[in-house]
């Protein structure tokens, strides 16, 4: 037994010393240090003579003193005498590239072919010889051995490795074709193909790449046809943010094999998001048309019902609930429609502006039989109204038990930021603070930065008014806001700006009162509003929200997108802590023109 274990530890130590002996060679060769590589490698290469890449490290190093004539000697004397009796034939391409090198290249294109031979004599060489070749960059020769290995062996499948190198050589065509072919023939590689090719392809639909190719998918779809190209077709629409032709690829997928409304409603959600409210109704229509799940239905109907109450404009509520109610009669109040109850609860209290009908709506909601998650669904959106109506207490009840009920997950951490959010409404500072510190380190990033934002309005306006007057004020404009009390909100925030000049919660009340400006499409008054951060507040913490909404109000309303493109590169040359960062980089490189992944 000890002698097993003797044998154990002596082999432990002999792999960890030549690994150690292994770094120590790259260290020197990445160092610029190639005479103490060369020693390195050849010592490596003695104690492990099948471990190829340390003779080629050592030949590497030679090279990069202008050794060539040694590595020559050395490279000749190993493929005529191989340590292992065997030639490795990627040792061929090493021959050919020192010929290169040597700037021979009758030599070096020599050595090259018998490269090249040797796999047609033996294909399973031709992944090994194809790598040496590509990390030469002797790209011709690669394709050639790749190509000639899967014509006789249909087995082999080099696609990946083709299309790679078409990139390179930016013959992009047959680049976009080999990944077409590699995801045929492969559909499990379609995710990564579809990684490479997005970096050819341009938001811009008239980008040269992006027309070549859609034609190379249209092309293949009418020859072969293949639902492959369709959903391939739709994935460009969608980088294209072409919502509607996106939507004729998923009815054909639909229509034509895949009887899952699921894709079709990610599409719908991406419309939404992407302020494509048309396409988004249509999309949704449709699903409600075609779905035979009352799941389904209900849930998409729910979405058109949101579009369609965001489109009011004259305060005529009535066709919409009566939809909500004609819904609640068809499908029931039970479980299943639970969310749409909760829409319908919120519709009722702030569309129409009747909380009380909406709470004793909710109160018979949870005498339902429900699941823990559904009653916290139900519980929140009795507290949100219950806020809504001042009645923080009470809320804080609700708010509370979805806390304690789904403490570990993301519902519960919700629950407790609605907790500290309606204690700061109510006054209760110290609370909220306490909440919200634990809040920082949520597992949802949203939940975590709307709680690191508001500690920071609370702390940084308690240190210099202990009476927290200022604080109290803006806290009431919050609730305003919430409310949809606009007007009361503006003139509270305004009486900030005017009687606590210089304090911290200025730059705050800026901010707000431009949001409730755009909401209102008073855009002149909030790029004032933000102006006046910019000027006055550039070494706060706000003045990064207030570059990027500028830039949006620019893009989206004033029409300048070149004044927009200069707030966008405040946040990313100035403010890369921002939260907007990602955001105006991608939005910056939208309007320069680059590809956006």
């Amino acid at each position: 037994m000890r002698i097993f274990l003797f044998i154990i530890f002596s082999l432990a130590m002999c792999t960890q010393t030549l690994a150690q002996n292994d770094a120590l060679a790259q260290q020197y060769y990445e160092k610029g240090e190639y005479k103490k590589a060369v020693i390195a490698f050849e010592k490596l290469y003695k104690k492990s003579p099948r471990k190829i890449n340390y003779f080629i490290g050592m030949i590497n190093s030679h090279q990069q003193m202008e050794d060539f004539d040694t590595a020559e000697k050395l490279l000749l004397k190993e493929i005529e005498t191989p340590k292992l009796k065997r030639l490795n034939p990627i040792l061929l391409v090493e021959v050919g590239f020192n010929y290169d090198l040597k700037r021979d290249s009758v030599n070096a294109n020599k050595y090259y072919e018998k490269a090249v031979a040797y796999t047609e004599q033996k294909a399973s060489a031709s992944y090994g010889i194809g790598r040496a070749f590509e990390k030469k960059s002797l790209l011709d020769y690669a394709l050639r051995v790749y190509k000639h290995a899967m014509e006789v062996n249909p087995n082999y499948n080099f696609l990946n490795n083709i299309a790679r190198i078409y990139g390179e050589k930016g013959d992009i065509e047959k680049m976009f074709s080999s990944y077409l072919d590699l995801i045929k023939d492969r559909v499990e590689q379609k995710g990564y193909a579809q990684r490479i090719i997005s970096q050819f392809l341009r938001n811009d639909p008239n980008d040269e790449n992006n027309t070549l190719f859609r034609k190379l998918l249209l092309k293949r779809n009418q020859d072969d046809p293949n639902l492959l190209w369709n959903e391939l077709l739709s994935w460009l629409f969608i980088q294209q943010k072409q919502y509607k032709r996106a939507f004729i690829q998923e009815k054909a997928i639909y229509m034509n094999g895949d009887y899952s409304l699921q894709r079709i409603f990610e599409l719908a959600n991406l419309s939404i998001e992407d302020n494509d409210k048309e396409t988004a109704r249509e999309i949704l229509n449709y699903i409600i048309e075609k779905s035979t799940q009352d799941s389904t239905i209900i849930r998409a109907s729910q979405s058109l019902l949101q579009l369609d109450i965001e489109a009011v404009t004259d305060g005529n509520y009535d066709a919409i609930q009566l939809r909500f109610e004609e819904l609640l009669a068809q499908y029931g109040r039970n479980f299943r429609t639970i969310l749409l109850q909760r829409d319908y609860a919120n519709f009722i209290a702030f569309q129409k502006d009747d909380p009380e009908t909406a709470i004793a709506y909710l109160k018979e909601a949870i005498e339902i039989k429900l699941t823990l998650r559904q009653q916290a669904v139900v519980k929140l959106a009795l507290g949100d109204i219950l806020v809504y109506k001042e009645q923080f207490n009470q809320a804080l009840i609700y708010f509370s038990q979805v806390q304690k009920a789904l403490k570990n997950d993301v519902t519960g951490q919700e629950a407790r930021f609605r907790v500290a959010r309606t204690s700061y409404y109510k006054g209760d500072f110290e609370w909220a603070e306490t909440q919200l510190k634990v809040l920082k380190s949520s597992v949802s990033q949203l939940i975590a930065n709307d709680a690191l934002q508001l500690k920071l309005i609370i702390s940084d306006n308690s240190l210099e008014d202990s009476t927290q007057t200022a604080l109290k004020k803006y806290a009431k404009a919050d609730l305003l806001y919430y409310q949809k009390k606009e007007t009361e909100a503006i003139n509270t925030l305004e009486d900030i700006l005017q009687n606590h000049k210089g304090e911290k919660i200025e730059d705050e009340a800026l901010l707000m009162q431009a949001k409730l400006y755009e909401k209102r499409s008073e855009f002149d008054k909030a790029r004032l509003n933000y102006k006046k951060i910019i000027e006055f507040y550039k070494d706060d913490i706000l003045v990064d929200d207030a570059y990027f909404a500028m830039a949006q109000l620019y893009l989206n309303h004033f029409d300048e997108p070149e004044k927009a493109k200069q707030f966008f590169e405040e946040i990313i040359f100035n403010h890369q802590d921002s939260i907007h960062y990602v955001e105006a980089q991608k939005a910056y490189r939208k309007l320069r023109g680059d590809s956006v992944n």
